[in-house]
This record gives C-alpha cells, sequence and structure tokens, in this order.
C-alpha cells in the first residue's frame, strides 16, 4: 500500500460546537459511558488558597533552580519546603 506523505486539507472544514456537542451525546448514548469534559478540572475547596507573599530574590532564585532539578514549579518547591516546616 502507498503511504500518503502529506495530508490534503484544502477541503477540510471546522466543526462546529454544536456538531460536537452531537458527537458526544451520541457517543456517550452508544457506549453508555459518560465522556469527561475537556480543560483544568476544578480545584478543591482545601486545596490552594492564591496569596501575595515577598520573598528574597536568593530563596526565589534557589527554588527556581531546585525546580528544574526535580522537573516540577517553583511554587511547588516553596509550598513542599512550607509544609515540611510547618509539620
Amino acid at each position: 500500500m502507498k503511504k500518503i506523505k502529506e495530508i490534503d486539507f484544502s477541503k477540510a472544514r471546522t466543526v462546529t460546537p454544536q456538531e460536537t456537542e452531537m458527537f458526544r451525546k451520541a457517543i456517550e448514548d452508544t457506549f453508555l459511558i459518560k465522556r469527561p469534559r475537556r480543560g483544568r478540572p476544578p480545584k478543591g475547596v482545601n486545596k490552594y488558597r492564591p496569596i501575595c507573599i515577598r520573598v528574597h530574590p536568593k530563596a526565589v532564585r534557589w527554588a527556581r533552580i531546585e525546580a528544574k532539578r526535580c522537573g516540577v514549579g517553583y511554587q511547588t518547591i516553596i509550598n513542599r519546603v512550607l509544609l515540611k516546616a510547618s509539620a
């Protein structure tokens, strides 16, 4: 079978939101499953609370370096240190 190197999208059209909802309902009715909505899930009430604090630049620099090493966000590093200190 011959492989297609490029797909011609010139004749493709955009799917409308109404069609997307229609497809969602058809899938749910056919397979009897409830498909989850896409996007960020809602945060729990007790998960995080947004605050604003002033932190020394050296502390932020350390947190950013540590976060890069661990592969997480620097706010996660600061949160871990604070939780460990409060325990």
